[in-house]
């Protein structure tokens, strides 16, 4: 289940992904699969392509991406790969205790 984030957060990564960007969205985040993660960063773009060799960068494999017909398709970042990313790419403000 996600909370956290405004319909305008959410509308705006739409938007960057829509113009080809690579776009970060995080929320606050339960799931009984990962009980020590309170959040999550959806890393999306609407060019797999582009999206797969971002993700090289990092070790994330293609196909851990949540495939999306609407074309939202996205990495979910969790834990301290998601810490460790969000540093690199200059991000302090998505990390949340």
């Amino acid at each position: 289940m996600a909370f956290g984030i405004t319909r305008k957060e959410l509308l705006e990564w739409k938007a960057k992904i829509d113009q080809g960007e690579i776009a970060f969205l995080t929320h606050y985040w339960i799931d009984e699969r990962f009980p020590n993660c309170k959040t999550v960063t959806k890393v999306g773009c609407n060019d797999i392509t582009k999206l797969i060799n971002w993700g090289k960068q990092y070790d994330l494999k293609p196909e851990w991406i949540d495939q999306r017909q609407n074309g939202y398709s996205h990495f979910d970042l969790l834990g301290q790969k998601q810490i460790d990313i969000l540093k690199k790419e200059g991000l302090t403000s998505h990390i949340w205790a």
